[in-house]
């Protein structure tokens, strides 16, 4: 086991290159069990969910081999198997997405019903509901999801849940729907990012998918995907964390392959807190990322008082309202944070109390009056998140932080203690 150690009160300066999406590389790599042939994916960031879901895919007869230029080639050698074990799926809930293209491709899916964060309520009935709807035979036995549709047909979906549309059921299903006769339209598909990521993917690969990163996705079935070379999109969560790490800190920071286009929610609250952020040659196009340009973060450390919601794309991502729960405690005034993604997402909040703050949550709300400083302390981690912001936390904080239950960051962020040294963080890791 180890810990992460922190010496906090040191700005980060520097520049630092944001990594590709771990929530677009999982299921583009479960996509590629539709496909013949090999497909090479660049950007595939080295993380422990990444690991994983090699190891499912390997399971499922498909072969995984790390390039020399850090591209990930995957290739179906088998596809006999099409069973998804406990044993690896229990290790992280987005194992789900290897549903679809099993449903989609072999005719038959056996999944383990998945594990992974503990951050409230993500039921699976959505997906179930989805593939059924295209018809395929859906039973849940000892623990699997055992799914059966030789042929399945297009047919009209609709994806939505008690707090919003589904990222990986919309994933899930758009897989399964890519070979199957007809048109599918999913009604209130997910629009984030990696979503949209995941059809460009599929398109190259010779899917028919349109209405792209709107609410009525459709999806045209055809008869085979080949597999391409593709590029996955900046992670734009470890960007935003990335921003607020430099925030807190009074830091002056530069972000390589940059993720803006994808983060106005994000920067818009940051600005509104007195962070100055200057986005330099940003595009996006109906391609994807052509030009990924440079975003400028700079702060005095002074933080005003902000409210905010999360919402589903385009607003604010869940994923970043532990970091900025973390950035608004040392806010000079109180801010009021609402959940509406995952209502009981606040288990940071008794940890950042322990360093000082002053973080009162009530059911889906956290009310945080600012404090002067934070104090370093020993910490732990609830989920991948959560990790997140007690990093930030003792980034700021004065004295020496230790955070314990590390396998959480490493789900998410690339060495991130090492990418935060080189900007002058007094960050490392040590045997517990």
């Amino acid at each position: 086991m180890e810990k992460m150690v922190i010496e906090g009160g040191y700005p980060l300066n520097g520049r630092v290159r944001v990594n590709g999406a771990k929530n677009a590389a999982l299921p583009i790599m479960a996509a590629c069990l539709l496909i013949h042939g090999t497909s090479k994916l660049r950007g595939i960031p080295e993380l422990t969910d990444v690991k994983t879901l090699c190891d499912i895919l390997n399971e499922l007869g498909v072969e995984t081999k790390k390039c020399q230029d850090g591209s990930l080639d995957i290739t179906v050698k088998d596809e006999s198997n099409i069973t998804a074990p406990y044993d690896l799926v229990r290790r992280m809930r987005a194992s789900i997405c290897v549903l679809g293209p099993l449903l989609g491709k072999r005719g038959m899916a056996k999944v383990s019903i998945p594990g992974g964060c503990s951050i409230g309520s993500r039921p699976i009935d959505i997906h179930l509901k989805g593939i059924e709807a295209l018809g395929a035979e859906v039973e849940v036995k000892d623990g699997y999801v055992i799914a059966t549709g030789e042929k399945l047909k297009g047919s009209r979906v609709y994806l939505g849940g008690p707090y919003g549309s589904t990222v990986l059921g919309t994933c899930n299903i758009m897989m399964a729907a890519v070979l199957a006769e007809g048109r599918t339209i999913i009604e209130n598909a997910a629009c984030e990012p990696e979503v949209q990521d995941l059809a460009n993917f599929l398109n190259k690969a010779g899917a028919n998918i349109s209405a792209i990163g709107e609410n009525n996705l459709i999806i045209d079935g055809v008869d085979e995907l080949n597999g391409v070379d593709y590029e996955i999109i900046p992670d734009r969560i470890e960007a935003g964390t990335i921003m607020i790490a430099g925030a807190i800190t009074g830091g002056n920071i530069v972000l390589e392959n940059d993720a803006s286009c994808y983060l106005a929610s994000v920067i818009d609250k940051l600005r509104e807190a007195g962070v100055y952020i200057d986005l330099r040659d940003a595009v996006n196009n109906s391609s994807g990322y052509e030009n990924k340009g440079e975003c400028i973060v700079k702060s005095d450390g002074n933080i005003k008082p902000i409210n905010l919601t999360t919402l589903p794309y385009p607003g604010m991502p869940t994923d970043m309202q532990a970091q900025f729960t973390t950035l608004l405690s040392i806010a000079n005034g109180t801010s009021v944070i609402t959940e509406r993604v995952f209502p009981h997402r606040f288990m940071h909040i008794a940890e950042l109390n322990r360093m000082g703050a002053n973080i009162m949550n009530e059911d889906a709300i956290a009310i945080i009056k600012g404090v002067s400083s934070l104090s370093g302390t020993t910490v732990m981690a609830s989920d991948l998140r959560a990790s997140a912001s007690l990093i930030v936390a003792g980034l700021a904080a004065k004295g020496v932080t230790e955070i314990r239950r590390l396998y959480h960051i490493d789900r998410g962020y690339e060495r991130l203690e090492d990418r935060l040294a080189n900007l002058g963080a007094k960050i490392w890791r040590e045997k517990e």
